[in-house]
């Protein structure tokens, strides 16, 4: 792959023979960041289990304390007085049957989907397309649910989703690179520590394996594994 002279200068910041605290690792990030845009900054981790086994998967939502810089556009499918109450969450995208035929046409302008238990029926008929996308409601996530008001507004407060897949990675976004470094290790800390939680008790061996954080079209940062708490101390030193 053909890499731009941009690209090429700030990989040759990055010592790939080191690993670096999650502080350094956002500093070098923001350094890095060679987009004309404001880069969002993403982490990859690889984890040490089999997503091929069912009680091995890793999913779950964080609620980012400094958000994810950009807000979301949040359809749900959702009737009567459930819709109005989505609506006066902020919902960018509300609606039942009519809607459904148009995701399943193919309209994605959106990128969170919450539904009411009722209409999942109907809903379910959409895997196909939203699922390959990581965007089908789920009970697990809070996506399928009554109180489609409170999903709304912690989707569009900050709130991500993640899942491994079937390589046994993961990943996620703690932010853009104009956050401050408190903001993106603190938003890191957070998303690591459910991330930890989740530990599933079938997985042996080293689960946390390996680190890397990127900003769009910059180059890929390892992270020390090992460091999951405290990393704010460094800031406050």
């Amino acid at each position: 792959m053909k890499r731009s002279k941009n690209w090429k200068n700030a990989a040759d910041q990055v010592d790939r023979d080191s690993l670096y605290s999650p502080l350094d690792g956002v500093r070098l990030a923001k350094k890095t960041a060679t987009a004309k845009f404001d880069a969002t900054v993403e982490v990859a981790l690889r984890l040490g289990v089999d997503p091929r086994k069912a009680d091995q998967m890793v999913r779950g939502t964080v609620n980012l304390p400094h958000g994810t810089g950009k807000t979301a556009r949040v359809l749900v499918f959702a009737t009567g007085d459930r819709a109005e109450e989505a609506r006066a969450a902020g919902a960018d995208i509300v609606g039942a049957d009519e809607l459904i035929d148009e995701v399943a046409k193919g309209r994605l302008d959106f990128d969170a989907v919450v539904a009411t238990p009722d209409l999942m029926g109907k809903v379910g008929r959409l895997g196909r397309v939203l699922g390959p996308r990581g965007l089908m409601p789920n009970p697990k996530t809070g996506t399928v649910t009554p109180a489609v008001g409170k999903a709304v507004t912690d989707i569009k407060g900050g709130k991500i989703e993640f899942r491994v897949d079937r390589h046994a990675n993961l990943h996620f976004i703690i932010g853009k690179a104009s956050f401050e470094e408190r903001q993106l290790v603190e938003n890191y800390a957070a998303a690591l520590d459910e991330v930890l939680r989740l530990k599933p008790s079938a997985a042996k061996g080293r689960y946390l394996k390996k680190v890397t954080f990127t900003t769009s079209m910059g180059p890929g940062i390892p992270v020390d594994p090992n460091v999951t708490r405290a990393m704010t101390a460094e800031i406050d030193a």
